[in-house]
């Protein structure tokens, strides 16, 4: 028996043997048929072909309805009054609100937007349960649905309250005009009280300006000679 010889190796019950053991390499997509297909190029192509139709569109979007442009911001204009974009437009709305405006401004603008959202991260985790059916989950498929609700609805009402033809006019781009301080009539504006109110270059001060104003050269005789007068008060005084 030296060496092993006349030994006989009959094999150790704990170890299985190969025709027992389980192949380490996952079986081919093939071997699933209808269930699931190859990665490349079968399932990536149709992502792609997915993502190149939404990216048409909003370049198709883009070229129909180009992103709209204002003059150009004054911090000094106390009358302009911003407005966010659309999908924040309800979050706007809830600032309007008497509990969440005024010395209660920091509960419409911190408070409850971040416990929205602090509910949405800690979803996974506050209703951690395998069912997925919506009939079996009444309290979160409840919750969403008022959430969606609410913003649609402060949003929609956001939009009714809003000047819209009042924002669009605050926001217009106005073509600047060249004004010629060598001629004549500038002489007599500089020399009379009209330039304290309308500004060096007609652009407007206390008054309004008098550039594009779209009225005839007879009616700015006309309105330099009498001044304007509405309902018996002086509103604009002559030159």
């Amino acid at each position: 028996m030296h060496r092993g010889k006349g030994m006989k190796f009959v094999g150790d019950s704990r170890v299985p043997g190969l025709q027992h053991r389980k192949p380490n390499i996952p079986k081919d997509y093939s071997e699933y048929p209808g269930k699931t297909e190859a990665f490349w190029p079968n399932f990536l192509l149709k992502e792609w072909m997915i993502g190149a139709v939404f990216l048409i569109g909003y370049l198709l979007l883009t070229v129909a309805h180009p992103s709209p442009l204002e003059g150009q911001a004054d911090p000094t204009d106390t009358g302009y009054i911003p407005l966010p974009d659309w999908y924040f437009l309800f979050l706007y709305q809830l600032l309007k609100y008497q509990f969440a405006s005024g010395p209660f401004n920091v509960v419409g603008a911190i408070i409850m937007p971040g416990l929205a959202f602090g509910a949405l991260m800690l979803a996974p985790f506050l209703d951690p349960g395998p069912e997925r059916r919506l009939s079996k989950r009444p309290l979160p498929v409840a919750f969403g649905l008022l959430a969606v609700a609410a913003i649609c609805y402060l949003t929609w009402e956001s939009v009714v309250n809003h000047d819209w033809e009042a924002a669009e006019a605050q926001g217009q781009i106005v073509e600047e005009v060249q004004i010629d301080t060598s001629d004549p009539g500038y002489e007599i504006y500089s020399g009379s009280a009209c330039i304290s109110c309308h500004g060096d270059n007609l652009e407007g001060a206390v008054g309004p300006a008098l550039t594009n104003t779209e009225h005839t050269a007879e009616e700015i005789a006309q309105i330099a000679v009498n001044g304007i007068e509405e309902d018996g008060q002086q509103k604009m005084p002559p030159s």
